[in-house]
C-alpha cells in the first residue's frame, strides 16, 4: 500500500501545480530535498506571482525510528515504533484580498502493521461571498457522497471544531472538511476523491475574484486576518507540529505562512462594513452545502 499511496500523492502534486501555473502565469520553483534520517520530498513554491503572493504545494515522505508526540498522542500503543509518513500539503495565499486563502492536505501514516489516512481542505476568506462558500462546500460534499450519507456532515463538523482558534474564540475561516485516523478498507479511495476534487473546489472561486479591484483598506484587513492564520498554524496545527517535532525541513513546513501579516491591538471592524460582515455572516458554522 505504501508504494501505491506515494505514487498517487506524487501525481496529485504534479496535477495541482500544473493547473496553478496556468492560472498564475509564473512557474513554480521545484525544490527537492533529502532527510538524513530517512525520506525526503519536493516543495513546489511560487512567490510574488501574478495571482499568488505566496503558494506552496509540498510532497513529503518522512521515515523515522520513533513516532513524535504529535502523532503518538492519539495512539499511545504505537509510541516508540518506527514509522513512514507521507502526504501532499498545500497552502495558497493570493495577493487579491477578495480571493480566499485555501489549504488542502492528504496524508498517510504507517507504523508496523498499523496504518491510517487523514486530510481535508478548508477555505479562509477575507471578504465573504455566499456563492463562493456554497460552491466550496458543495464540492467538498460531492467528494464524500459516495462513501456514506453522513460523511460530509461529520467531516464538516470535525473541520469546524479543528480549525478553531480557542484563545480567540473564533474560527479560522469558513471550514470545509477534515478527517483523521481513517483505517477502513475504503479510506484510500476516499482520500483520492478529496484530492481529485480540490481544483474544482477552488479554481472557480479564484477565477471569479482574482481581478476584482482593491485598495490599501482591503490589503490591510487581509494582513490582519492573515495574522489569525499564523496563530493557528504555529499553535494548533497537527501537521506543523509533526513536521517540526520529527525534524522535518523547516522551509517546507513553514511555507504555509503568508509573506505579510499584521497584528493590531483590540481592533474592531466598522459597524455595517464588509469587514464586519465577515464576522457576523461567515465566521460561524453554517450549512453552506
Amino acid at each position: 500500500m505504501n508504494h501505491a499511496v506515494y505514487e498517487y500523492f506524487s501525481g496529485l502534486q504534479e496535477r495541482i501545480v500544473a493547473a496553478l501555473e496556468v492560472v498564475d502565469r509564473k512557474g513554480f520553483l521545484r525544490d527537492s530535498w533529502q532527510r538524513p534520517e530517512g525520506g525526503g520530498g519536493t516543495s513546489c513554491i511560487v512567490e510574488a506571482g501574478q495571482v499568488f503572493e505566496r503558494g506552496g504545494v509540498n510532497l513529503s515522505r518522512v521515515q523515522g525510528r520513533q513516532l513524535p508526540p504529535s502523532a503518538s498522542a492519539a495512539r499511545p500503543e504505537l509510541a516508540g515504533r518506527a514509522y513512514d509518513a507521507m502526504g501532499v500539503s498545500l497552502v495558497l495565499h493570493p495577493r487579491n484580498p477578495y480571493c480566499p486563502t485555501v489549504h488542502m492536505n492528504v496524508r498517510f501514516f504507517s507504523a508496523g502493521d498499523t496504518w491510517w489516512f487523514g486530510g481535508g481542505m478548508d477555505l479562509t476568506p477575507y471578504y465573504g461571498f455566499e456563492e463562493d462558500a456554497r460552491h466550496f462546500h458543495s464540492t467538498c460534499k460531492a467528494a464524500l457522497d459516495g462513501f456514506g450519507q453522513d460523511h460530509y456532515s461529520r467531516y464538516k463538523r470535525w473541520c469546524d471544531e479543528y480549525f478553531h482558534l480557542r484563545h480567540r474564540g473564533e474560527p479560522r475561516g469558513i471550514g470545509g472538511i477534515f478527517f483523521d485516523d481513517l483505517g477502513d478498507p475504503r479510506a484510500f479511495e476516499l482520500v483520492k476523491s478529496v484530492g481529485d476534487h480540490f481544483l474544482q473546489a477552488y479554481l472557480p472561486i479564484l477565477e471569479r475574484r482574482k481581478n476584482q479591484p482593491f485598495g490599501e483598506r482591503e490589503r490591510g484587513f487581509q494582513a490582519y486576518r492573515r495574522g489569525r492564520y499564523v496563530e493557528f498554524n504555529l499553535v494548533y496545527d497537527r501537521g506543523t507540529l509533526f513536521g517540526l517535532q520529527s525534524g522535518g525541513r523547516t522551509e517546507s513546513i513553514l511555507m504555509s505562512l503568508p509573506p505579510r501579516a499584521e497584528w493590531r491591538y483590540d481592533w474592531r471592524p466598522e459597524p455595517g462594513s464588509a469587514e464586519e460582515r465577515l464576522y457576523t455572516d461567515f465566521l460561524k458554522p453554517r450549512d453552506w452545502a
